[in-house]
């Protein structure tokens, strides 16, 4: 939408359609559903635990965004894949949706190679056109007054500044 950014951390243009990639460096155990909108980290053997927002969720709002750039070239298959790399232990995770991976980062290449493994090829309209939408992209998160509007929106929606206690 106007103004707003989305961060998005890798995009893979592939024979059977667009990977997208969510990366989080987590330590602990994490625990998540796919349908809740926060996800538990825990430290310490359970004597911290943090919130952070669903990265499935997360990712499913870059592809979105990502869908509305590409519209005019055909209905793409997007995968979503959401890396977890540090030291984290992914203890309960459940209600991953179709087409969506969780992977710790040791497993990336494996769940990659099995995403092309057992999808159809896509016949793109246009893949010139699609990297340079991409590279577009890429241009547009590289200017400086972008990404200081993105942390600036992202503020705006944690609403820290409208706390008063």
């Amino acid at each position: 939408y106007k103004g707003d950014f989305s961060q998005i951390d890798l995009v893979v243009l592939t024979e059977v359609g667009i990977i997208v990639f969510e990366v989080k460096d987590y330590s602990g155990w994490i625990f998540g559903s796919g349908d809740q909108p926060k996800w538990t980290q825990v430290l310490a053997y359970g004597k911290q635990k943090y919130r952070f927002y669903n990265p499935i969720m997360q990712n499913n709002r870059h592809i979105a965004e990502l869908r509305k750039q590409l519209l005019k070239f055909g209905d793409i298959p997007f995968y979503s894949i959401v890396v977890f790399y540090g030291d984290s232990v992914l203890k309960e995770i459940d209600f991953v949706p179709n087409g969506t991976f969780i992977v710790k980062s040791e497993r990336v290449v494996e769940v990659v190679k099995m995403i092309l493994r057992t999808n159809q090829q896509v016949h793109y309209t246009n893949e010139v056109e699609i990297v340079q939408v991409l590279k577009n992209a890429v241009t547009n998160g590289g200017i400086i007054e972008n990404q200081i509007q993105h942390s600036e929106n992202i503020k705006d929606k944690l609403g820290k500044h409208r706390i008063f206690d």
